[in-house]
């Protein structure tokens, strides 16, 4: 069985009922005459006796050839949680942490699992597994939100708050206190500390044993809020076309006095190399008097230019100045070109790649 903090899980009525559900949404995803079944508590596996708290299942071949799998049902499992996942000192020498079974598997979680080799199935349907011998490899999606999920406290990082929070943290190498954090992010202490609960539960920060936030992994947090809170949810957007084409427009932002910052493809490709935009996308606090300024007409056909009134001023933070125009921060870009339509989440790759190779440039 797989222990967590190092002390066998004692095994339970509702585990096994557990476990067995699972084996049942495993044995529906498997090839044709291949068979998985839950084993009786402290029968042998190949010659070897194991404790009888550990739950096995055999997984068997149409070839007769089978293996014996490690299994463990969980209620509850977050990404912090399989950090703890190791294999008792009786299974070294055998596939050690199979299989994890449990009601819902967030994709965060899986994600820490696959990193593992550690297999899973949810009974909602989100599958992993890899055999080695006798060969075998399933994977199944299922849902993508916990089914009772308005059973608990929403967990989220939607919204504006959380957004000026993620990208304090995600731009600072440094991580800073919670009062820091919260001076910064213009939010309440109080907040500050319930997200950071769900980041480390998310696996997305560590902290020490007394609450010190030491260690942030910018990729995943900036990925994770990405997904909750997409490009079309950041503000109102509008549509304009520039009859002049796109480089007479660049040169005379240059000159614009109102606050503004360029987005998307060609904010990216100040730092990455991504090949030439025909839309160019900006940050405007007001679009219809920016674009009227700078000479865009209102339009739904051959636009060429996107103004986003944006729901907060986060997305201006960190921005920076090139040859005259401004532009977001690398991280806001990529943020926004994750959600974007086309060639977008490519794009947003190329920069996240950039950015790996230069923490130095971007994160203060």
């Amino acid at each position: 069985m797989l222990i967590s903090d190092n002390k066998l899980l004692t095994p339970r009525l509702k585990d096994r009922n557990l476990i067995q559900a699972g084996l049942g949404k495993l044995q529906q995803r498997l090839p044709q005459d291949w068979r998985v079944e839950l084993l009786p508590l402290g029968s042998q596996s190949g010659g070897q006796v194991v404790p009888e708290a550990a739950n096995r299942a055999r997984l068997s071949a149409p070839d007769k050839r089978w293996t014996d799998l490690l299994v463990d049902g969980k209620a509850r499992l977050d990404p912090r949680m399989v950090r703890f996942l190791v294999a008792p000192a009786w299974a070294t020498g055998s596939q050690g942490l199979t299989l994890v079974i449990a009601p819902y598997l967030s994709k965060s979680t899986q994600e820490e699992l696959r990193e593992k080799g550690i297999g899973y199935v949810d009974l909602s349907g989100n599958i992993w597994l890899s055999v080695r011998k006798p060969g075998l490899f399933v994977e199944a999606i299922g849902a993508s939100e916990e089914p009772n999920r308005e059973d608990r406290p929403a967990r989220t990082l939607k919204g504006q708050k959380a957004g000026g929070l993620c990208r304090v943290l995600i731009d600072r190498k440094a991580p800073p206190g919670v009062r820091a954090l919260a001076l910064e992010a213009e939010v309440d202490p109080g907040y500050v500390s319930r997200v950071l609960r769900l980041l480390e539960d998310e696996a997305l920060i560590d902290r020490t044993p007394r609450g010190v936030l030491e260690r942030v992994d910018w990729e995943k947090l900036l990925r994770r809020w990405a997904q909750e809170m997409p490009f079309g949810k950041r503000g109102t957007l509008a549509t304009y076309i520039d009859p002049r084409g796109l480089a007479g427009l660049v040169d005379r932002l240059g000159s614009e006095t109102s606050r503004y910052a360029v987005t998307g493809s060609m904010a990216a490709s100040q730092w990455a190399p991504i090949a030439g935009t025909r839309l160019l996308t900006l940050y405007t606090d007001d679009a219809a008097a920016f674009a009227k300024n700078i000479g865009l007409r209102p339009t739904e056909a051959g636009t060429n230019v996107m103004l986003v009134e944006p729901k907060d001023g986060y997305v201006y933070r960190g921005s920076e100045r090139r040859n005259g125009v401004w532009y977001v921060s690398p991280s806001q870009a990529v943020a926004d070109l994750l959600t974007s339509p086309g060639r977008g989440p490519a794009e947003a790759e190329e920069l996240i790649a950039w950015m790996r190779m230069n923490e130095e440039v971007w994160r203060a």
